[in-house]
C-alpha cells in the first residue's frame, strides 16, 4: 500500500542539517509512496490561544494557513516532523504547529483525534555534538503527542552536524536516513 508523507520542516534555517538529512531519508521512499514538503515558517499560523480551563469551547474552523496545515496534516499516512534541537526540544515552529493540535481537539466539527488516529509520527533532528541523549526531550515530547493521538510512533532519525551542510559527512547519519522509512511502526497505545 503507497503511503502519503508530509514533511514539516521547523527550522528557521533554510537547507539547514534536519531538513538535509530528512531529504537523505525521503530519497529512499519506495515507488508509489508521495512525499509534501511544507516550511513552517513560510505559513502565517495565528498564534495559539489556550482556552482550557474556559468555559469558551467551541472553537471555529481554522482559516487561510492554519486551515491548509491542518488540511495537509489530515491528508497525509505518514507526517513527519523535521526540527532541530533547540534548547532540548523542538523548535518555536513546530512547537506552534503542535500548539495548535490543542485547538483543533477543541473544534467539536473536526473530529482531530479520531481522524489523526491510525496514521504514523516520524521525526528527524539535527544536533551538534554526539551526545545524542541531548535529544531526548525532543523525542519524548514527539512520542507522548503520537501516544495521546492514537498515532503509530515511527521513532526519530538523529544526525549530528553543526556547521550548515556538515550533516552529509556524517556516515552514521546518512546510513540510518537509507532505511530510515522502511522500519516498523510501533502501534499506537493509549494515553
Amino acid at each position: 500500500m503507497a503511503r502519503n508523507f508530509l514533511f514539516l520542516l521547523g527550522s528557521t534555517r533554510v537547507d539547514g542539517n534536519t531538513e538535509t538529512l530528512a531529504r537523505l531519508a525521503a530519497e529512499q521512499l519506495p515507488a508509489g509512496d508521495t512525499a509534501r514538503w511544507l516550511r513552517l515558517t513560510d505559513l502565517d499560523l495565528p498564534e495559539f490561544r489556550d482556552l482550557s480551563g474556559t468555559d469558551e469551547r467551541d472553537l471555529a474552523p481554522p482559516t487561510g494557513d492554519a486551515a491548509t496545515l491542518l488540511d495537509a496534516t489530515l491528508g497525509v499516512t505518514d507526517l513527519v516532523i523535521a526540527s532541530p534541537l533547540y534548547w532540548y526540544s523542538v523548535s518555536t515552529p513546530v512547537k506552534r504547529y503542535l500548539d495548535h493540535w490543542a485547538g483543533w481537539l477543541r473544534t467539536p466539527e473536526l473530529d482531530f483525534r479520531q481522524r489523526m488516529a491510525g496514521r504514523t509520527l516520524w521525526g528527524v533532528t539535527a544536533l551538534s555534538g554526539q551526545d545524542h541523549s541531548a535529544a531526548d526531550p525532543l523525542v519524548g515530547a514527539l512520542r507522548r503527542s503520537a501516544a495521546y493521538m492514537g498515532l503509530d510512533w515511527g521513532g526519530v532519525l538523529l544526525g549530528s552536524a553543526t556547521r550548515p551542510g556538515e550533516i552529509t559527512q556524517n556516515a552514521e547519519a546518512v546510513a540510518r536516513a537509507k532505511t530510515f522509512f522502511s522500519s516498523v511502526p510501533e502501534t499506537a497505545t493509549p494515553a
